[in-house]
């Protein structure tokens, strides 16, 4: 897939872009089923046409660069490089990353149209039935398709459902932080996931005779409730059954507030400091909780590791 940047106003010397092409326009933050089924519709106009499948995101989130609930925005589902390597897998051979600076923010729904649609010599543009484009999200998919005006076609995915309910990343941010990780599986289609690097901690995890691989996130991911998990973890190209952990350890005196993310891995005994891994969630086994003595928590993390052992061995 090759990923091109675009910054508005677009310069007179584009890339080289290929004549025609079907676009799928969306921030795709997740890419969850319902930002599957656009893009399988795209592929299918893409292949009936014998035309390249492009896709059009923006970064930063434009709900971020707006103040709209910024809490949320600043973390995502799928960061930049993550979302790119699941649009690779899907098919897309062009991805066009937009800068949402002020002057694209500004834009109207005709300027869009013309200064960046047709500048990319689109054939067809999938958009979602909730689409909004151009200065204060004046635009939709009806005066999307008025400005067309013949020059390419658009089609309008319906909302996808699961279980009567509408699928959206905001519904998955929710269930992510309510730690109802098979629920958010159905949801993606595939396990939620984080990336981080492996960095020294305070050995807590090794003197209790766990030792734990501290994880630093590398991009701005959405973190999970607090709590412990089933998990797989990926180093090295080989994945490896773990249990996580993440939270504050209330247990230690002096601990602090600051969120840790640590991983055990089972029947795993191999130095990976600065190592990158990938940790796939499972399933959610239980709340964090503050013991009143180091025993109880050994014989608690015992137990977890018991409960993450028979988790793993039930899935693939």
């Amino acid at each position: 897939m090759k990923i091109i940047s675009l910054t508005y106003p677009l310069t007179s010397a584009l890339p080289e872009l290929p004549e025609k092409q079907v676009l799928a326009i969306g921030e795709f933050d997740g890419v969850h089923l319902g930002h599957q089924e656009v893009i399988s519709r795209a592929m299918k106009s893409a292949n009936a046409g014998r035309v390249p499948l492009a896709v059009m995101s923006f970064n930063p989130h434009p709900r971020e660069v707006l103040g709209q609930e910024q809490y949320k925005y600043t973390q995502l589902l799928t960061p930049i490089s993550a979302k790119m390597e699941i649009l690779s897998k899907l098919g897309v051979e062009y991805a066009y990353l937009v800068t949402f600076n002020e002057a694209l923010m500004r834009m109207s729904p005709s300027q869009f149209v013309d200064e960046i649609l047709v500048r990319l010599g689109v054939e067809t543009v999938i958009v979602g039935f909730d689409f909004r484009f151009g200065y204060q999200a004046e635009g939709n998919v009806d005066l999307l398709c008025e400005l067309s005006k013949g020059r390419f076609a658009v089609e309008v995915v319906r909302p996808y459902q699961l279980q009567n309910a509408k699928i959206s990343s905001s519904a998955v941010r929710d269930k992510l932080l309510n730690g109802e990780i098979i629920t958010i599986e159905s949801l993606l289609g595939r396990r939620y996931s984080i990336s981080g690097v492996v960095v020294h901690g305070d050995a807590r995890g090794r003197k209790l005779g766990f030792p734990t691989a501290n994880i630093k996130l590398t991009e701005p991911y959405v973190i999970p409730r607090n709590g412990v998990y089933a998990a797989r973890v990926t180093v090295n190209g080989e994945q490896h059954d773990g249990v996580m952990n993440i939270g504050i350890r209330p247990t230690f005196e002096g601990a602090g507030l600051i969120q840790t993310l640590e991983a055990h891995l089972l029947d795993f005994d191999q130095d990976i400091y600065g190592k990158q891994v990938v940790v796939e969630f499972v399933d959610y086994i239980r709340p964090e909780q503050k013991f009143s003595s180091i025993q109880d928590l050994i014989e608690q993390i015992q137990l977890d590791v018991q409960s993450c052992r028979e988790k793993l061995l039930q899935v693939k």
